[in-house]
């Protein structure tokens, strides 16, 4: 008798709920500081899940660790049903699913705004030069930055480096975006053109993760807000349950100060 394909069954129940990554009892040390705390988190395919919590409650290391950019300790993460693995060339290939975009928008400087958005794909998926920028500038597009293809990141301003790093995550046809704080390295005259942006996504059926400070974006795109303090989940609601009535009082207590400022 031949043993079960776990895989293939964990792979088929996340198909039949719509789940498209799960953590599950995900733990991670930084030497004594205990950053991820038994983390149970699903995210369904088109969800918009906001992550908001005080700074230093693990939000980015949790964004970080669902693409493997911070080993965890312990527990497990699966995106579409597959575990991630450890190193190599499977870990890139996974990662390549996984759109990631950073505070700091890590465009290669020497390179054109085109050649950035088509170095991913040309490079990690084989895509052919000529596809390649075709996709990229409808991407380009899509954010509002083609007429900026030719230009290098030190021309643009930081609104469009952002919306061109989201452009570039977007080329590689990932099956979920994750975003940690992408909009605090911004003057606040451009933080809206970036949120605009993510907005467009969430509203087109993307899979997201978002680490931000903008209570303003988590109510009107988020789909499910997640709160954590000291390295854990405290609450999960939906923005208009979480906004008007938060039920921890770490919660509240967070809330508070931000709605006095």
């Amino acid at each position: 008798m031949t043993s079960p394909d776990v895989g293939a069954a964990t792979r088929q129940r996340a198909d039949e709920r719509g789940d498209l990554v799960v953590l599950a009892d995900v733990n991670k040390h930084f030497g004594d500081l205990h950053v991820l705390k038994d983390i149970n988190l699903t995210v369904r395919r088109g969800e918009v899940v906001v992550v908001i919590g005080p700074s230093g409650s693990g939000k980015s290391t949790l964004c970080r660790a669902i693409n493997r950019l911070e080993p965890i300790d312990s527990g497990r993460i699966t995106i579409d049903g597959q575990d991630l693995p450890a190193e190599g060339k499977e870990l890139a290939r996974l990662r390549a699913d996984v759109g990631m975009v950073f505070q700091s928008f890590n465009l290669f400087a020497h390179k054109t705004i085109l050649d950035n958005v088509t170095l991913g794909p040309i490079k990690a998926k084989g895509v052919k030069p000529a596809e390649a920028r075709e996709r990229a500038m409808a991407l380009l597009e899509r954010v509002g930055v083609a007429n900026q293809a030719t230009k290098h990141p030190a021309q643009l301003s930081g609104g469009q480096q952002q919306r061109v790093a989201i452009a570039r995550a977007l080329a590689m046809q990932p099956k979920v975006m994750l975003f940690d704080e992408p909009t605090s390295a911004l003057d606040p005259e451009m933080i809206n053109e970036v949120l605009d942006v993510m907005t467009a996504l969430a509203r087109d059926g993307m899979t997201m993760v978002v680490v931000t400070h903008e209570m303003g974006f988590a109510r009107k795109a988020g789909d499910r807000v997640i709160f954590m303090d000291a390295g854990q989940i405290v609450e999960a609601a939906t923005p208009d349950e979480f906004f008007t009535n938060p039920r921890s009082d770490r919660a509240k207590d967070f809330l508070s100060k931000l709605l006095s400022h």
